[in-house]
């Protein structure tokens, strides 16, 4: 009799509503039984992680997509045992939800966007991308259900709305393969060498630690130019995430081998003529 009344005890009391020690403890409980299940269910999927039986992405998205409804039912549960009408909140609530679901609508569509990315796996952890129209560059080190975090090539955590990988061009340059084509574009005076050029430009990606022999470097003749004859040189690399660095030391390696055999890159030139 004595636990019964400690139980019934009554803590708060208005005229509909009523608080009582076991309502307290049954919060208690579900808090802790919840808090309990969502840390088997973290270290099960660790676990199952850890053995490469599933993907970290999918993995992560279907760990939290539960913990999220666990949580909410946990919420449902507290709010009926402590004698909350859920149905008579909800319909006095609409008028504010609606408001809230219209200024949250870009929210609520990258977070739809962040399962579509998850799920579908077309952007990975790890992936180098590019967006179309930013020219921005970068790793990508974590994908939310709201946000994306990128590592650009200046070592700085870009965190971008995933609603721009669904709505938008993204370049992923790991989709397909590791290894990746590239070029340079080279111009040199009328009246030079093109087979020399050719070669000093193979011989130049040819010697790059970060340019791959198979397939090799190749040169391509593009175009007659206003003021120079065009050349492409094309190479292959597995770092795409660092290739303007390659890009950069093979236009100082093709700079010094074109100095050191007299082939001359021109500049723009304009004649004008005056008449008197």
């Amino acid at each position: 009799m004595e636990i019964n009344s400690i139980l019934e005890y009554t803590l708060f009391e208005t005229d509909n509503f009523t608080l009582i020690v076991y309502d307290i403890l049954i919060v208690l409980l579900t808090l802790i039984v919840t808090r309990i299940l969502i840390w088997i269910l973290k270290r099960g999927f660790t676990r199952i992680i850890q053995k490469k039986s599933i993907e970290y992405s999918k993995g992560y998205t279907v760990y939290q997509l539960i913990k999220y409804v666990l949580w909410i039912i946990a919420i449902f549960l507290i709010l009926d045992t402590v004698g909350v009408r859920i149905t008579f909140l909800l319909a006095g609530s609409t008028a504010l939800l609606v408001g809230i679901g219209l200024g949250l609508q870009q929210v609520f569509k990258d977070i739809v966007s962040g399962i579509f990315l998850l799920f579908e796996g077309n952007l990975k952890i790890g992936d180098v991308v590019e967006l179309e129209g930013e020219g921005e560059v970068g790793i990508v080190k974590e994908i939310g259900f709201r946000t994306t975090k990128i590592e650009s090539r200046d070592n700085i955590i870009l965190i971008i709305p995933n609603s721009k990988f669904i709505g938008e061009n993204v370049i992923n340059w790991s989709h397909i393969e590791k290894r990746t084509r590239f070029y340079v574009k080279i111009g040199v005076a009328y009246g030079s060498d093109v087979k020399l050029v050719k070669s000093i430009l193979e011989k130049c990606a040819q010697d790059h630690k970060n340019i791959t022999n198979t397939p090799p470097p190749f040169v391509r003749f593009q175009d007659f130019g206003e003021s120079s004859l065009v050349f492409q040189l094309y190479f292959f690399t597995n770092d795409a995430f660092r290739v303007e660095n390659i890009k950069s030391d093979l236009r100082f390696k093709i700079d010094k081998k074109f100095r050191e055999s007299g082939v001359i890159i021109p500049f723009p030139q304009r004649d004008v003529h005056i008449k008197k």
